[in-house]
Protein backbone atom coordinates (compact mmCIF):
# COMPACT_ATOMS: atom_id res chain seq x y z
CA UNK A 1 0.00 0.00 0.00
CA UNK A 2 1.27 3.48 -0.84
CA UNK A 3 0.25 6.92 0.38
CA UNK A 4 0.54 10.43 -1.02
CA UNK A 5 -0.35 13.74 0.55
CA UNK A 6 -2.14 16.36 -1.54
CA UNK A 7 -3.17 19.85 -0.45
CA UNK A 8 -6.92 20.28 -1.01
CA UNK A 9 -9.77 22.55 0.04
CA UNK A 10 -13.31 21.62 1.05
CA UNK A 11 -15.71 23.76 -0.96
CA UNK A 12 -19.08 25.19 0.11
CA UNK A 13 -20.83 22.09 -1.27
CA UNK A 14 -18.73 19.98 1.17
CA UNK A 15 -16.77 18.46 -1.71
CA UNK A 16 -13.09 17.77 -2.25
CA UNK A 17 -11.78 17.62 -5.82
CA UNK A 18 -8.52 15.71 -6.30
CA UNK A 19 -6.18 15.64 -9.28
CA UNK A 20 -3.88 12.66 -8.89
CA UNK A 21 -0.45 12.45 -10.50
CA UNK A 22 -0.30 10.71 -13.90
CA UNK A 23 1.93 7.99 -12.43
CA UNK A 24 -0.96 6.53 -10.41
CA UNK A 25 -2.76 3.77 -12.29
CA UNK A 26 -6.58 3.41 -12.16
CA UNK A 27 -7.46 1.13 -9.25
CA UNK A 28 -9.42 1.10 -6.01
CA UNK A 29 -8.22 3.52 -3.33
CA UNK A 30 -9.05 4.63 0.19
CA UNK A 31 -9.41 8.31 1.07
CA UNK A 32 -8.81 9.58 4.60
CA UNK A 33 -9.75 13.20 5.27
CA UNK A 34 -7.91 15.04 8.02
CA UNK A 35 -9.01 18.58 8.80
CA UNK A 36 -8.47 21.19 11.46
CA UNK A 37 -11.38 22.17 13.66
CA UNK A 38 -10.73 25.90 13.96
CA UNK A 39 -13.56 26.37 16.48
CA UNK A 40 -11.93 23.94 18.89
CA UNK A 41 -8.40 25.01 18.00
CA UNK A 42 -8.96 28.64 18.99
CA UNK A 43 -10.83 28.00 22.25
CA UNK A 44 -8.84 28.83 25.36
CA UNK A 45 -7.82 25.89 27.51
CA UNK A 46 -9.59 25.41 30.82
CA UNK A 47 -6.94 24.95 33.46
CA UNK A 48 -7.44 22.49 36.28
CA UNK A 49 -9.70 20.04 34.44
CA UNK A 50 -7.54 17.10 35.51
CA UNK A 51 -6.31 18.45 38.82
CA UNK A 52 -5.56 15.61 41.23
CA UNK A 53 -5.84 12.94 38.48
CA UNK A 54 -2.11 12.59 37.84
CA UNK A 55 0.54 11.64 40.36
CA UNK A 56 4.27 12.00 39.80
CA UNK A 57 6.56 9.35 41.26
CA UNK A 58 9.08 10.34 43.92
CA UNK A 59 11.99 9.36 41.65
CA UNK A 60 10.79 11.42 38.66
CA UNK A 61 14.01 13.46 38.47
CA UNK A 62 16.34 10.48 38.94
CA UNK A 63 18.40 9.29 35.94
CA UNK A 64 16.89 6.48 33.89
CA UNK A 65 18.73 3.13 33.99
CA UNK A 66 20.98 2.12 31.09
CA UNK A 67 18.51 -0.64 30.22
CA UNK A 68 15.96 2.04 29.32
CA UNK A 69 18.28 3.61 26.75
CA UNK A 70 19.73 0.35 25.44
CA UNK A 71 16.38 -1.45 25.18
CA UNK A 72 17.38 -4.04 27.79
CA UNK A 73 20.56 -5.08 25.92
CA UNK A 74 22.79 -5.01 29.03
Amino acid sequence: MHAIELPVSINHQHQIILQLPQTIQPQKAKVIVMYEDFETKNKPMKLGLFQGKIEMSDDFNEPLPDSFWLDGEL
